[in-house]
């Protein structure tokens, strides 16, 4: 049996609204929104650091389904640190290079009652579930 996809290919956090993710070791982020919320991006140099908003989404994809009936469709902004949608999903990349120097998390909240998934991709070092970096939290 080969390397399954968490830990090769990517690290997830399930319920991710509001909380720091640690992207040591990574490439970037993709979050996936869901819900009639405005959700924003913010960076912070620590997990106990004080998040500032990161206006970097530019590019992200729109599904009026949150079940996989529908395609995504592609969607674009000015610089923001928001996305907004009134149904279905959102999902949008952070790039790791696009943080400011000193940042090494992230987060996005929820306006409301939206739900977010976070899954850090590009990861630098391959292992298995049981030995993946903790990604958010005083052990990050």
């Amino acid at each position: 049996m080969g390397m399954e996809a968490l830990g090769r290919a990517y690290n997830k956090v399930p319920i991710a609204a509001g909380v720091l993710i640690s992207l040591k070791d990574a490439t970037g982020i993709q979050f996936t929104v869901t819900g009639n919320d405005t959700f924003t991006l913010s960076s912070a140099a620590t997990q106990a650091g004080s998040p500032t908003a990161l206006a970097t989404i530019t590019a992200y994809h729109t599904n009026t389904s949150t079940n996989g009936s529908a395609p995504w469709v592609a969607a674009s902004q000015a610089a923001a640190s928001t996305v907004v949608i009134a149904s279905g999903s959102a999902s949008f990349y952070v790039d790791a290079a696009d943080l400011p120097s000193a940042a090494e998390y992230v987060k996005v909240a929820a306006g409301g009652s939206g739900l977010v998934q976070a899954e850090v991709v590009g990861l630098l070092v391959q292992r298995g579930p049981e030995n993946l970096r903790v990604l958010s939290g005083s052990s990050s």
